[in-house]
């Protein structure tokens, strides 16, 4: 699939979907927030280790801020069929922002404790449970031009990316300085961009008409249609399995830190912006291509890449190797994530899309709050570099059997996206 020629002469082929303007808008202020988000996570992580000293107390807090996301998520999904989008996302930033400033007031004053860290953790946990499927597919609607959306999605995954590069090493200077409460001040803030590139937006208001079926009927459609369709299906089992296993090494993070490589918070932000610039460079790739063809062979090399470098991680002693490591790591953790996500998108019907992205959500999202306790009991039972060698062996397996499955997976996709017009062909490969 070939770009159009006005496309091409008014943006790069990497940022062709920032010639809408609400994307345009969008992207702006969301990479403002995200850097702000970054700060929070990693400042996070260094509070609970330093009040505690406990590996399964980060993995307490790691399950209860992202367990919301599980559990809501795919009720969540069904309104965001029903609501406007754009609204809900105006109403998600507002409580984030509020949970940021209640953290930051906690900490300058003193009286943070884990409690208070759990406790807000669930609550941010239940905004994003909304807040995920809404701007996963909020995205079709501010890109008009369904030719851009692989494009439009990449380009979120690399904001992402471009904040986790810049957040931990701004967090873990921050920290050393003036401590975690000014972490979560600077992120409170930062909300104030995103929200004010949403009301900036010319968004055409379409009243849905009122829903006659049961919630729970619409879930359950929803369920059977994305469990139904093997592509689908197959897309979110091995994203769910790469994050379960895979990516709670972050939860470990402070204690690789500390206890193997001898560091500090500085060692910290490094090694997470390692793994944040590898992760980067992985969604420009994705950016540059123009068709979603060899997508799949792709996933499954990208987690593959990501088991192994968890793997080498896992035996690494010295600092410049790790954080070495975690570049490659980086990037096949973001390039199986964010094609996975295009793949979905491409794939689900329109009226099935926020449910389609609240399974999206609880695959990526909702199955770390599990893996993080997980993670966080084997570290004290075995080590953190133990549970880390284990999360990417199962990885390696996982990647190993999509790709046998693959062949399958293309002949069943063919149909939907010849239909519609995505792809004139895909042949046989």
């Amino acid at each position: 699939m070939s770009g159009r020629p006005r496309a091409r002469l008014f943006a790069p082929a990497l940022g062709r979907a920032l010639r809408h303007r609400n994307y345009r808008l969008f992207f702006a202020g969301q990479t403002t927030s995200l850097i702000g988000t970054w700060l929070t996570r990693v400042a996070t992580s260094w509070l609970v280790y330093r009040l505690t000293g406990s590996t399964l107390a980060l993995g307490v807090v790691g399950f209860a801020g992202q367990i919301p996301t599980f559990v809501v998520a795919p009720f969540a999904g069904v309104w965001v069929d029903r609501w406007n989008k754009h609204r809900v996302l105006v109403l998600t930033q507002v409580l984030a922002l509020l949970q940021s400033a209640a953290l930051a007031a906690l900490a300058l004053t003193g009286t943070i404790t884990v409690a208070w860290v759990i406790v807000l953790g669930v609550v941010q946990g239940l905004v994003n449970a909304f807040d995920i499927p809404t701007r996963q597919s909020f995205v079709v609607e501010m890109v008009n031009d369904r030719e851009d959306l692989p494009n439009a999605i990449a380009l979120n995954s690399s904001m992402v990316n471009a904040a986790r590069l810049l957040g931990p090493s701004i967090a873990g200077v921050l920290i050393a300085a003036v401590g975690e409460g000014w972490c979560f001040a600077v992120d409170a803030a930062s909300y104030l961009a995103v929200i004010a590139s949403l009301l900036a937006m010319r968004v055409s208001v379409v009243e849905k008409p009122p829903k006659t079926t049961r919630l729970l009927t619409e879930l359950s459609e929803g369920f059977k249609y994305a469990a139904g369709f093997v592509p689908i299906r197959n897309v979110l089992l091995l994203l769910a399995l790469v994050s379960f296993m895979g990516m709670p090494y972050t939860v470990l993070m402070p204690v690789i830190a500390t206890r193997v490589l001898s560091g500090g918070a500085h060692t910290l932000g490094f090694l997470m912006a390692g793994s944040g610039l590898g992760a980067l460079l992985g969604t420009l790739y994705l950016a540059s291509r123009k068709t979603v063809l060899g997508l799949g062979q792709l996933i499954a090399f990208a987690a593959a890449v990501f088991g192994t470098g968890l793997v080498a991680f896992s035996r690494s002693r010295e600092f410049w190797v790790s954080f070495a490591i975690l570049v490659p790591t980086g990037a096949g953790m973001m390039i199986q994530m964010a094609g996975s996500n295009t793949i979905l998108q491409t794939l689900v019907d329109d009226d099935k899309r926020g449910r389609v992205m609240s399974f999206f959500a609880m695959a990526f999202f909702g199955t770390v709050p599990f893996g993080s306790l997980f993670a966080g009991t084997m570290a004290a039972r075995f080590g953190a570099e133990n549970t880390i060698l284990v999360g990417g062996v199962s990885c390696i397996i996982g990647a190993a059997t999509f790709q046998r499955a693959l062949p399958e997976l293309r002949r069943l996709a063919r149909p939907t996206y010849i239909r519609r017009g995505i792809l004139s062909d895909i042949p046989d490969e």
